[in-house]
Parts: C-alpha cells; structure tokens; sequence
C-alpha cells in the first residue's frame, strides 16, 4: 500500500484528486494540508511514501515544501504539480529534493505512473520534459544557477518575497508572519538588494518568470 499525503489550498481540486487517487487500490490518502507549515508538519507526523504538492501555497512555496520534508522527512517521496514546465522550474525542484514533476494538466494515469515509480524509488519527470533524460537533468541539477541570486536568499526572505510579490505592504507582512513591521521592512529590502532589484514592476516580473507567482491568463474578448 502507497500512503499519499496531498497539500493543496483549492479544496475543490484537493478533493478530487483524492477521489481519483483512492480508486487505485494500492493508494491510501493519509492526510492533507492547504498551506506550506501544515504541509511539512503533516509529512512529519504520518510519514507518507510520497507527498504530493503544488507549487504555489499559503506559507511557503513548493520548492521551500519540498526542501523542508527532503531534510526533515527524507524517507518521504515529494512530487511537485505545476503551472509552469521551464528548464529552471525542472532544476530548481530537482536540487530542492523533488522526486517528481509534472503539469497541473497532467493525466490521471500518469500521476499514478508518477506516485509509483517515485514510491520504488524512481524519479518522475512529465511531459514536456523526457523520462529518457532524467540522468542528463540529475546532473545539470547538481551543477545548475549555483549563481542564481535567488538561492541566497533565506527561509524569511523567500516568504517576504511572495508575500511582498502578491501586494502585500509591510505593515500586513509583519502580521501576517507575525514580526514587527520594521523587520518586515528589512527583510524587504534585503530581498530587492539581494535580487538586484530596483522596483516594484521589476519584482513582480521576477515572481512571475520564477513561478512564486501564479501567470493568470487573461481571456480574450471578442470583437
């Protein structure tokens, strides 16, 4: 039997995944959490084989999910479901200590095909990216953005970053983690020194092109 824990803040989605996962009879749902603490206490206390999140969570994004459970919970198999299928989205999961990846479009039968190879120990890569090639991505993970500015940011300043990302003003920051305002305000500006940015547009775009923030298509109208 394959333990399953899911983190997932949309509950109509987390629902249904967990519907579609208990038709398998070697799959057994344990438990779920809608942000990223809960996620991480969650894998902590029940141990599931695998641990099934999106990237984009009230607390944390994926990649800190991720990080948190392959150091505290490393018996735990993490498959991250994203919106984005980029070179750098693929290789920072990887070097966070994702055993899978695959689209928010992915198919029932290959996340099944997903949560089982990760369980046996395998790695899961879905499309657009090439299972024949999980070795050449393994290794270009290990080598991968080693300059990358966001990778020296903090645990703090990466919540800062999304929280700052999504229109958040420091006084609410400061609730919202509960710190002062003048601590939110520094980790800000740590964060924009740090990232090399000058203003607010450029963060945004920055979020954007990262995935710490949702890209929301905008429909066309017709004329």
């Amino acid at each position: 039997m394959i333990t399953i824990a899911l983190a997932d803040d949309e509950s109509i989605g987390r629902e249904g995944l967990r519907c579609l996962l208990e038709r398998e009879r070697d799959f057994r749902v344990v438990g779920h959490a809608t942000g990223g603490r809960d996620a991480v206490r969650l894998v902590v206390r029940r141990k599931p084989r695998v641990l099934i999140v999106r990237t984009a969570l009230p607390g944390a994004d994926g990649l800190e999910i991720t990080r948190q459970v392959h150091e505290r919970a490393p018996a735990t198999q993490v498959i991250l479901i994203s919106r984005v299928a980029t070179d750098w989205h693929l290789l920072a999961a990887l070097r966070s200590g994702a055993a899978g990846y695959v689209s928010s479009q992915v198919r029932e039968r290959n996340l099944s095909r997903a949560i089982r190879r990760v369980a046996g120990g395998a790695y899961y890569l879905g499309a657009p990216f090439s299972q024949l090639a999980v070795d050449t991505w393994l290794r270009r993970s290990q080598g991968a953005d080693a300059g990358d500015p966001l990778e020296a940011l903090t645990v703090r300043e990466r919540e800062v970053l999304r929280l700052v990302a999504e229109g958040n003003s420091s006084p609410r920051i400061a609730q919202r983690l509960s710190i002062s305002p003048r601590t939110a305000e520094s980790h800000r500006a740590n964060v924009m020194r740090k990232l090399r940015l000058s203003n607010y547009m450029q963060l945004i775009r920055f979020a954007l092109l990262r995935g710490i923030l949702p890209i929301v298509e905008t429909p066309v109208r017709r004329t």
